[in-house]
């Protein structure tokens, strides 16, 4: 796995979640409206995937990225779901361009579409990003690519104006695997980091104190260093802004399904992950609002009505 850094800031310009070069085309998209291919998106939030911006510059053989959460199973425009039947995505896109799908879907799935892009001559890459809407706007994000060496060889100038950290997980689905493994990971650090500050608090310990003397010692993690739970403790974080905006709880569960349903496929035991999926819907199912709320919003479940 490797990964890449830019030594200049993004070069893009703020627009819809699709992005595409070519020779004298910026609309985004090689032969399809831009209205056509974001009818199935899902607009409720924004999540990892929904990137600001076409991408100036990059080669010409790249003329469609796809970015932005799709809901599970949609990667296209037909009745199928999956872009593979006659009205579908890949039948309607022109010339051979090289298809970047930055959505968070099933291992599975992104294997079935690149199967049927690579029967149609063309090569489709699964690259979900990691940064949520601040690493986005930043031009910061992490983009997880599974495919061929060759694609992402291709892929790789173009994500790096959009990203700061490019890796190459492997084959088709490989970047769908490492990014739910991750996802999964942060649901389980994120309760687990509410849930002691919760603990802390109830003993009556300042959570900004608590905070920092567990950054400094062996709980540190993601979570308190940069996205602490616990309003008031970081001002630019959700916590301490509503918990509005960041990783939406309801795309947390999604993905935190995504992982469930692999490992089963795999026979893999994940049985924090299954308690993280838990307390998350919990979460969701305990007030209408808490699935457009940033998934930080999981210290609500610890804090009760103090």
């Amino acid at each position: 796995m490797t990964g890449t850094r830019h030594e200049e800031g993004p070069r893009r310009r703020r627009g819809p979640s699709s992005c595409g070069t070519g020779p004298g085309d910026r609309s985004g998209v090689s032969g399809l409206r831009q209205d056509e291919l974001l009818a199935d998106v899902d607009h409720g939030g924004v999540g990892d995937g929904a990137l600001v911006g076409l991408v100036e510059g990059g080669p010409a053989t790249l003329h469609l990225v796809l970015v932005g959460e799709l809901p599970e199973g949609v990667t296209g425009l037909d009745d199928d779901g999956l872009g593979l039947g006659d009205d579908g995505l890949l039948a309607r896109v022109a010339g051979k361009p090289l298809l970047i799908d930055c959505s968070t879907i099933a291992p599975e799935t992104a294997r079935k579409v690149a199967e049927a892009a690579a029967a149609k001559g063309l090569t489709l890459l699964d690259a979900p990003v990691s940064g949520g809407v601040g690493g986005a706007r930043a031009g910061t994000l992490s983009f997880i690519v599974g495919g061929p060496a060759e694609g992402f060889a291709r892929a790789r100038p173009i994500l790096e104006n959009m990203g700061l950290n490019i890796f190459h997980a492997g084959d088709h689905g490989a970047g769908q695997v490492a990014k739910i493994c991750n996802n999964m990971l942060l649901g389980i650090l994120m309760a687990g980091t509410a849930e002691a500050l919760a603990l802390g608090v109830k003993n009556g310990l300042d959570p900004a104190v608590l905070s920092e003397v567990m950054k400094q010692s062996s709980g540190g993690n993601w979570a308190l260093n940069l996205y602490n739970p616990w309003p008031g403790v970081m001002p630019q974080a959700p916590a301490s802004n509503g918990y509005a905006g960041g990783f939406q709880v309801r795309l947390m569960n999604k993905d935190l399904g995504l992982a469930l349903a692999n490992a089963q496929a795999v026979q893999a035991s994940t049985p924090l992950g299954a308690l993280a999926r838990n307390l998350f819907s919990l979460h969701a199912q305990a007030d209408a609002e808490h699935e457009g709320l940033d998934f930080s919003s999981i210290q609500k479940l610890y804090r009760g009505k103090d």
